[in-house]
């Protein structure tokens, strides 16, 4: 394998779903459909509140916009509810950042930031990704996000 390749791939973390009701989401998520909720949290920071619920080897990521302004409220002004952005866990989001900006990606995030449950989290713009909003999420130790 090449050295300028990461030596595993990314697990997909989640699955991050725009909605404009995270009560009403719920209701088809939860309670039709049956996933367990793990939980829910607002992140003032993104101006959204968030639930999680686990499907098979992966998570669903509701997103309620609680601003106009914000990012999730901006993606459902244009495009609707729906898919907003997948995440892949990584070892280190500093490091597949500097990855890919030295590949020539666009970044949302030069930086990695806290998100959700306190994980380290790091954007990549669509507009370099073939559309797709690509969320980078940090990994504990047990191979788990990181929690607070």
């Amino acid at each position: 394998m090449s050295k300028d390749l990461p030596e595993k791939s990314a697990r997909v973390a989640h699955i991050g779903i725009a909605v404009r009701d995270l009560d009403e989401a719920l209701r088809l998520y939860h309670e039709a459909l049956g996933l367990p909720l793990l939980g829910r949290e607002s992140v003032e920071s993104d101006g959204v509140n968030v639930a999680f619920l686990p499907a098979g080897d992966t998570e669903l990521e509701l997103l309620e916009a609680t601003a106009p302004e914000s990012p999730v409220a901006r993606f459902i002004e244009k495009h609707g509810e729906g898919i907003h952005h997948i995440a892949l866990e990584v070892d280190d989001v500093a490091e597949s950042l500097k990855n890919l900006r030295d590949r020539g990606y666009r970044l949302i995030d030069e930086e990695p930031r806290i998100g959700a449950g306190g994980v380290r989290v790091a954007f990549v713009h669509p507009r370099s990704t073939s559309g797709v909003l690509i969320e980078l999420c940090e990994k504990g130790g047990d191979g788990r996000p990181r929690q607070p």
